[in-house]
């Protein structure tokens, strides 16, 4: 089975959603209606942003169950980009952190889904 490269993330206002991930990512989506817009990236994948009132079936869990993940090359990648996280006003839900896994840090979009800065382990990566 192949790995899936298209994520959908469901959204209380997609507009609102596009204009916080366009700013984010630094590139507009290539797709946009008022219950719907799409990303798509260079390696292929996709990221969707589907109004939750329109999904069928009914959408019933709510945001925070899972994360985007955006690894980056050392520990200042991950300050840096948690600072920059800070100035565009996200709530900072994890300051950077050493886990097992390596360091991290962790904020949450205008749904409240998690967005993670990474750079793994030495002995990891």
């Amino acid at each position: 089975m192949s790995v899936p490269p298209f994520t959908i993330l469901y959204v209380s206002n997609p507009v609102r959603s596009a204009l916080f991930y366009r700013e984010l990512f630094g590139r507009p989506p290539v797709e946009a209606s008022a219950t719907f817009a799409m990303f798509v990236f260079e390696s292929g994948a996709r990221l969707a942003l589907w109004a939750s009132a329109t999904v069928d079936p009914a959408v019933t869990q709510v945001a925070g169950a899972m994360e985007l993940a955006f690894p980056l090359p050392d520990e200042a990648s991950v300050d840096s980009g948690l600072a920059e996280w800070q100035t565009r006003g996200l709530t900072i839900i994890q300051q950077p952190t050493r886990m097992a896994f390596g360091y991290t840090a962790m904020a949450l979009d205008p749904d409240g889904h998690r967005l993670r800065l990474y750079c793994l382990a030495p002995e990891l990566g």
